[in-house]
């Protein structure tokens, strides 16, 4: 047994260690989001669609994919800032759920780590970025925040898969509300 504490501890300092001896840099927040459509790729960094959402000020590369989405600029800053509190403990347990990893196994389809070969490992990075960006929301969300709690530098954004999603949905008001309320009730009651 003592043995067995031991082989634990060590194997924790190693771990800890290892980034700092190995020189390892660990990915804090995104940098930047690449939207794929079909075989066309953009880039925008995260700073300027922060930038954008709380100044009203847009780089040319971001000027541009918002005149692709056909929105008014107060329409997409509105739907940037748009806010959903939620107790980041509520949310712990909704990401755990089995409602949450259905929705999450949907959306890592949709918004994936760069390197993601399967869709655990989107899960995983969304669930992290979920309470991550509750916490530097102070226990309300955004996509800003979403996107600054979201584990790895490269965020891949899908628009073919959201496509395919908003087909089957009627509206996206509809799936949000369902979403944000009624998994949460259930959720309190329990």
């Amino acid at each position: 047994m003592k043995f067995k504490k031991i082989l634990i501890a060590k194997l924790f300092f190693l771990l800890v260690s290892y980034q700092s001896v190995f020189n390892i840099s660990r990915a804090n927040a995104a940098e930047e989001i690449k939207i794929i459509y079909s075989i066309f790729s953009r880039t925008i960094e995260v700073n300027s669609l922060k930038k954008f959402a709380e100044q009203g000020d847009s780089t040319k590369k971001l000027r541009r994919i918002i005149r692709a989405t056909g929105s008014p600029d107060e329409e997409f800053r509105s739907v940037l800032n748009k806010n959903f509190e939620v107790p980041i403990t509520i949310a712990s347990k909704l990401v755990y759920s089995e409602i949450g990893n259905i929705f999450l196994t949907r959306l890592s389809s949709i918004v994936h780590p760069s390197r993601a070969d399967d869709e655990r490992t989107g899960m995983l990075a969304l669930r992290a970025s979920v309470v991550q960006g509750i916490k530097i929301g102070g226990g309300k969300i955004n996509l800003i925040n979403f996107f600054e709690g979201y584990p790895t530098k490269t965020v891949i954004l899908d628009v073919n898969a959201l496509s395919k999603v908003m087909n089957k949905v009627e509206s996206i008001s509809e799936l949000l509300d369902f979403f944000t309320n009624s998994p949460l009730e259930k959720i309190k009651t329990n």
